[in-house]
């Protein structure tokens, strides 16, 4: 199989990566931060080496409030959910996943938090603050479009504000180099299982020391055991129940090893990105929504056949795989003007190549010539 289907979920996984899990799941059975024996101590060492190391990657002010979470919608809900302030304001934009929607109705709702819808400009995003936004939620990268938001100037723009500036990374983490301290970002939210090439049931939530989140899941930490109230500190605050250990020691080593090799990364996925697109131009059946980009994402609309439909015959006669439909990110479809179909979205890793590409823009004309 040709595998195009990297913005869910990376298909490419280092060797270090799937051993780490593998060894965890064959020799660590025990629960780190739970016992004191040394297969315990042993698993509380990788988890904490595993923090250090995403930490030094995005540059964060402490490892201490680099908080595991089984995926990227996990972390934005602790976000969103843990930051809410009953009546006030969140400004965010028109990129956003449903992650993110569906908790800022939640929010609404539950909470009477009202809600600014802007392009993810600074400038736009700049004038719809009020004196009661308390966050900014930013998606970093369009799972749809491949479109970056500009962090630093957004970061620049709430600098002298008492706004939160909580990023959703799901789609750029592992594939750009990402300074939450230079770009002013308070909140981090990204999936282990994308671009940063972990394995699934991984995700992080990282913020800085002037941010307090409060628990949104209560239950045993393996410290403070005489009370019966969640602790104060983290990571342990916002980490409650045991572990996914092998998906934690997997993604400490990817990390290790996407980290320095971020720069060739993204030189190849704009490489691929750019013939995908400088093909797709040439046929007059097809729409693009995507610029070449460093994230992998080329998405486009065939003028005769639905997404979904491409998508398969993609899958069922060409072996190419692919994702049709919405993404889960309704809003922005609704702004493209197609909410109704949907687009093909095609995303790459590094691994990939310009073969596989010349496959796919091959399978792609076939289908175009068939829907005629």
């Amino acid at each position: 199989m040709i595998y195009f289907d990297n913005a869910a979920t990376g298909g490419f996984k280092a060797a270090a990566v799937t051993e780490a899990a593998v060894t965890a799941v064959k020799y660590l059975c025990a629960n780190p931060g739970r016992s004191g024996h040394r297969l315990a101590v042993t698993g509380a060492k990788i988890v904490l080496s595993a923090r250090e190391a995403l930490a030094a990657m995005f540059n964060a002010e402490t490892a201490d409030r680099v908080i595991f979470t089984k995926n990227a919608t996990e972390a934005i809900n602790l976000a969103l959910q843990g930051t809410a302030k009953k009546g006030g304001h969140i400004v965010t934009t028109v990129y956003e996943h449903n992650s993110v929607w569906r908790t800022l109705t939640y929010l609404q709702e539950r909470c009477g938090v009202r809600v600014s819808v802007t392009d993810g400009t600074a400038a736009a995003i700049k004038a719809a603050l009020t004196a009661d936004t308390y966050l900014v939620m930013v998606n970093h990268v369009s799972n749809v479009t491949g479109r970056e938001a500009d962090l630093a100037a957004i970061g620049e723009t709430l600098k002298k504000t008492n706004a939160i500036f909580a990023c959703d990374c799901a789609q750029s983490a592992g594939h750009t180099p990402i300074d939450m301290q230079k770009c002013g970002v308070n909140i981090l939210c990204a999936a282990g299982h994308k671009g940063m090439g972990g394995i699934m049931g991984s995700g992080f939530l990282i913020f800085d020391k002037k941010t307090e989140i409060r628990p949104v899941l209560f239950g045993g930490t393996g410290t403070e055991s005489r009370s019966t109230s969640q602790p104060l500190f983290y990571p342990e605050r916002l980490e409650s129940g045991t572990l996914n250990l092998p998906a934690i020691a997997a993604l400490g080593e990817a990390a290790e090893y996407v980290r320095p090799n971020l720069k060739i990364f993204a030189e190849t996925l704009y490489t691929l990105t750019d013939a995908l697109v400088a093909e797709l131009k040439k046929l007059p059946a097809l729409r693009l929504y995507s610029e070449p980009n460093r994230f992998g994402i080329v998405s486009f609309a065939a003028e005769k056949i639905a997404s979904a439909q491409f998508a398969d015959i993609l899958s069922e006669e060409y072996d190419i795989a692919v994702r049709g439909g919405l993404h889960c990110a309704p809003v922005i479809h609704e702004r493209l003007g197609t909410e109704r179909d949907g687009l093909v979205r095609v995303s790459f890793a590094p691994q990939n190549t310009l073969k596989e590409v010349a496959a796919f823009v091959k399978a792609a004309r076939r289908i175009l010539q068939t829907a005629i």
